[in-house]
């Protein structure tokens, strides 16, 4: 291995035992970047098993334990992998847990955890390898989001999260152009561990209110494994991605899609002067109108 696109190139993937990490991990490797997996302590052995299908197939890997959400874990993480292979090119913000619970019952504790995890492990991670990719002039930061950054029912705190992360990449993307660093996030739709009967539930309710049509409705019911989106996020690692940044995707099996900007759609504006509330009643449906 070695000789693909990622050749030489360093990679960190976290959350990278099982699931959509591990895919992530194994397809990076196949296109040659060393990789180090990591995970949480309790998931050890999945990250070892990760490295050790990395080896098996000719790759160069290793596993690291800790959790993400803690700074200092994610600064070891980091150096780890620049103490075993010099340079980091390549971070894969993938850990996350899943969660649901009505606003009325979540407990701060809840709370914590889902921010922590996401949104606090994918900074701490960015934060570490930041410098050393400014550095280097090369760098390509790949953050894990959902479709639960535009909604979703009955986890607010991982809607919030993963909404978080989507405002973080389009900030660092700008704050690392000058830099040669590239910095998007992706959408993954597959079936693992994580999927549970609150996703059913959000996408019953998103085909209901016309958010999504019934072929995308009938594919989500039942989603492809993991497998597809390796190959997208070894892409966007890869040199021929240079120009691309700050951007959403969608990938789900063989599907592939990109976010729009979101944009100011219409507006209404009243010269020279603020809006009464009787004027807001009146206006702002029409603001509203599809």
């Amino acid at each position: 291995m070695g000789e693909g696109p990622l050749g030489g190139k360093v990679a960190i993937v976290t959350g990278a035992g099982r699931g959509i990490g591990r895919e992530i991990a194994l397809s990076l490797a196949r296109e040659g970047a060393h990789v180090v997996a990591g995970a949480l302590r309790a998931a050890a052995g999945f990250a070892e098993a990760t490295a050790r299908d990395i080896t098996g197939m000719g790759g160069t890997a290793l596993a690291h334990y800790g959790d993400v959400a803690d700074f200092e874990v994610a600064r070891e993480l980091v150096e780890a992998a620049i103490r075993a292979f010099g340079r980091v090119d390549i971070l894969v913000n993938n850990a996350g847990i899943s969660g649901s619970g009505m606003p009325w019952d979540l407990s701060e504790a809840d709370w914590d955890r889902m921010i922590a995890i996401h949104l606090k492990g994918t900074f701490n991670c960015t934060r570490h390898v930041a410098g050393h990719m400014k550095e280097q002039g090369w760098g390509r930061i790949i953050n894990c989001t959902s479709g639960s950054w535009i909604s979703r029912a009955g986890a607010c705190h991982y809607a919030a999260a993963k909404a978080g992360i989507v405002g973080f990449t389009r900030a660092i993307a700008m704050d690392m152009a000058s830099c040669g660093v590239t910095c998007n996030a992706y959408h993954p739709f597959a079936k693992t561990d994580l999927l549970g009967p609150q996703t059913r539930y959000t996408v019953e309710q998103r085909f209901r209110q016309g958010k999504i049509d019934r072929e995308e409705f009938e594919w989500q019911s039942s989603p492809p494994g993991p497998e597809g989106v390796g190959p997208v996020i070894a892409y966007l690692a890869s040199p021929a991605a240079a120009g691309i940044t700050g951007k959403v995707f969608y990938v789900s099996g063989g599907k592939l899609a990109i976010y729009s900007e979101p944009v100011r759609r219409r507006t209404i504006h009243k010269a020279g002067a603020i809006w009464s509330v009787a004027e807001l009643v009146e206006r702002v449906p029409g603001l509203l109108e599809e």
